[in-house]
Formats: C-alpha cells, sequence, structure tokens
C-alpha cells in the first residue's frame, strides 16, 4: 500500500463522518436557532427585496428591511406552520366547539359566577356613578342595597346565559386557525418547544447519523479517487455525501409511514413512537394553545371580539331587565329610556371586567387543560398513521431543501479542504 492511498484511507474517511457530524447537528441548529433574525443591513437590499423572486424573498436569510442573516426555520416560518398546524392536526381533532364543549360550560359558569359574585358590586357602582351619578347618590342606602342584592340574585342566571350563548356561536367568536396562529407568531419559542419535545430521540438520531453514514461512504469516496484521480472527485463526492446524509437522516424520521421488512429500520423512526408522540403533542396543545385563558382573551380581544360583545349586549339587556324586576317601567320614566338602553350596554362592557380574572385563574385553568388533553390524545389516538405523519411532516417538508443545500455547501467545503492540506 502506497504513502498516499494510506493517508486517504484514514484521512478522507475521517473528513466525511466528521462532515457529516457537523451537517446535520448544524441543520438541526438551523432548524430551531436563532428565534429571532440576527444580522446586518446590506446598501441597496431594501430595494432589491420587492423585485426578488417570492421563494428568495421567504427564505430565513434576508429581510424586507434590507437584512441579512439568519433566522431559525421554524421560528421564521410560525404564521405558516402554525396555519399547517390547525389545518392538518387541529381541524382534524374537532372544532372549536368542540373543544368549548370538553371545557364542560357548566363549570365555567359555575366558576365565573363564583368570581363575578366577588366583582359585581363594583361594576354596578361604576356603570351608575358613570351614566347617572344623580340619580345614583339621591337613592337611599336601603334602595341601593336592594338593587345590589337583586343583581346578586340574578347574576348566576346571568351567567350561564351567557356561557350557554358562547357555546352556540363560539365558532362565530372565534377563529381558531388565527388564535393559533397569532399565539406562536407571538410566542415562536413554544413552536421551537413543541417540536423539540416530540422529536427530541429523532434529532438526536439524525445528529448522529451524519457521522454513521459519513464515515462509512469515505472509504468509497477514496476507491472513486483512485479510479478517477481528478482534484474535482473530493468536492463532488463531499456535495453528494452532504447532501444524502441529510435527505436520508430525514427520511428516516418519517418514512416508510407503514412497516417494510426489507428496510433496515422498517418504518419511520417518529412514526414508531405515535403513542409517545401523541401524549406529548396532546399535553402541549392543552397546556399552552387551546387553554381557557387563550379562549378567553380571544373572545375579549380577538379580532371576533366585537362580535362577543354584541353577543353580551343581546344577552344581558334582558338580564338587567330582569335585575330591575317591576321597577323597570319607574327608572326608566325617571333617567330616561336612551339612558336606560345606555346602561343595559355598558352592563355588557363592564361585565368583561371580572371576565380576566376568571380566565386567568391557574388552578382552574390546570383543572379544565386536563380536559382538553384527554380529548386531544383521544382524537389523535384514532387518526391514521398516514395523517399523524402528514400533520407532523408538513410543518418542515417545505423547507427541508434548505437543509439539503447546507448539507451539500459543507461537503463543498470539506472536500476542498482536504484538497488544501492533502492535495489531490
Amino acid at each position: 500500500m502506497n504513502h498516499k492511498l494510506l493517508i486517504d484511507l484514514i484521512s478522507i474517511p475521517l473528513f466525511t463522518g466528521v462532515i457529516g457530524y457537523i451537517t446535520n447537528w448544524t441543520g438541526v441548529l438551523m432548524l430551531f436557532k436563532p428565534i429571532r433574525f440576527h444580522g446586518f443591513k446590506v446598501p441597496g437590499l431594501k430595494i432589491l427585496f420587492p423585485i426578488l423572486p417570492r421563494r428568495v424573498q421567504v427564505l430565513p436569510l434576508i429581510r424586507y428591511d434590507g437584512g441579512l442573516g439568519w433566522q431559525g426555520i421554524i421560528p421564521s416560518r410560525a404564521d405558516k406552520m402554525a396555519s399547517i398546524a390547525v389545518d392538518k392536526g387541529l381541524a382534524k381533532l374537532g372544532s372549536i366547539s368542540d373543544f368549548y364543549r370538553e371545557l364542560e360550560p357548566d363549570r365555567i359558569a359555575e366558576h365565573l359566577a363564583i368570581v363575578a359574585q366577588a366583582e359585581i358590586r363594583g361594576v354596578v357602582e361604576h356603570i351608575m356613578l358613570t351614566e347617572n351619578p344623580a340619580l345614583w347618590h339621591d337613592l337611599p342606602p336601603v334602595v341601593k342595597e336592594a338593587v345590589h342584592a337583586r343583581v346578586k340574585q340574578q347574576l348566576p342566571g346571568i351567567v350561564r346565559n351567557i356561557t350557554d350563548e358562547i357555546g352556540q356561536n363560539v365558532d362565530q367568536l372565534i377563529d381558531a386557525k388565527l388564535m393559533v396562529i397569532r399565539y406562536f407568531v407571538d410566542h415562536p419559542e413554544l413552536l421551537n418547544e413543541l417540536f423539540l419535545i416530540m422529536g427530541k430521540k429523532e434529532l438526536r438520531f439524525m445528529q448522529r447519523f451524519g457521522f454513521y453514514f459519513g464515515y462509512p461512504m469515505g472509504f468509497v469516496l477514496v476507491a472513486v479517487l483512485h479510479l478517477f484521480p481528478h482534484w474535482y472527485v473530493l468536492p463532488i463526492g463531499g456535495v453528494i455525501i452532504g447532501w444524502v446524509v441529510n435527505y436520508l437522516g430525514i427520511t428516516m424520521i418519517f418514512e416508510p409511514v407503514n412497516a417494510v421488512k426489507w428496510i433496515p429500520w422498517r418504518q419511520g423512526l417518529l412514526v414508531k413512537r405515535k403513542g409517545e408522540v401523541t401524549e406529548t403533542y396532546a399535553q402541549m396543545i392543552a397546556d399552552r394553545v387551546i387553554t381557557l385563558q387563550n379562549i378567553g382573551e380571544e373572545l375579549l380581544t380577538g379580532p371576533r371580539s366585537d362580535r362577543t360583545m354584541q353577543m353580551l349586549q343581546d344577552s344581558l339587556r334582558p338580564a338587567v331587565d330582569r335585575a330591575v324586576g317591576p321597577a323597570r317601567a319607574a327608572v326608566k320614566m325617571v333617567i330616561g329610556s336612551q339612558e336606560y338602553d345606555t346602561i343595559r350596554s355598558s352592563v355588557a362592557t363592564e361585565a368583561t371586567a371580572f371576565a380576566p380574572i376568571a380566565f386567568n385563574d391557574a388552578e382552574f385553568n390546570r383543572r379544565q387543560s386536563g380536559k382538553i388533553y384527554s380529548f386531544v390524545a383521544g382524537q389523535m389516538r384514532e387518526m391514521s398513521t398516514e395523517d399523524f405523519v402528514d400533520m407532523l411532516r408538513s410543518a418542515i417538508k417545505q423547507d427541508e431543501w434548505l437543509l439539503f443545500v447546507h448539507g451539500g455547501a459543507l461537503g463543498l467545503l470539506a472536500g476542498f479542504l482536504h484538497l488544501a492540506i492533502f492535495g489531490v
């Protein structure tokens, strides 16, 4: 064995193995890091950006403001990935009304009523002092207490009516897709966390696989190099190995969907853990995404919150009439019909004051999230394997080519580096 061949047999497999490992390790980092864009401004890029092809514009390499740098693929695609996650995953698990029913509206009504009992006195005082302070000041204390007592007596029925109305109209009051998208865009680190938790074992395997595949492929490259002793063999071989190592790593995680005997790993590594991944996914959705708190915030402050306010007004107008009772005609005569209607509308606005307190109750949220978890986990267990894989892979599939290009580029660099050190 000549000296040159010995050096190649030692150095080239080490190069391809190490580069394979680095390729997949940095590829995983590219998926998740950094969470926010990091880079620098390039003169003229802001002007050039609008005329670039759309496929280039969406790359996490550049920004519309002329920035050049990098943002993790998953955080940079938070809106699109959340949209796909809803379409492929949550939409198949149920509508927002299905989730709302799992939260047991009767229990929510009871909880809201308890919170409202402590808050309603201040709400009534604020409304009356705002809308008709002179009348409220002139009322004898015994009459004021009678008003408070009657409102408090009517409260459980009022709250139950509101939760029933929400349940019947929740699909019109909440856009579940927009809610999930906005939540993940505001919290891109949670999207990272979701993928990292679900695919922790597979991502770790993908990193190691870079070396396991790259090292033996180095010996193949040695054979090719000695059959065709040209300078370009190593760079081209590096590109092929770098590309293939990433391609195979991702393919082994998701494919084949169904077990195939003649394939060494039989079935996609993540697919084999469907049960475990299901539990993890369900827990994340229940604890962080489809929560009572998020539903409450969406109802009160989301893009369709005007519909919620209208529904509250429609529901609370008769409730105000019932609370005033037989004195309604006399009250309207004293303060005027228009002002009476204003007070009824104000009740809807002020009623939202105690809702955030109820929706933000951590202990109550924990109890309710258990129901969502059971529902999501149960529904996911019934998903077909094809739908399960589609749901998980679709979020990153459109950007896989970036990882393959990254692997090829590192392989090319490794080829030229070996040439610079050892020659042809």
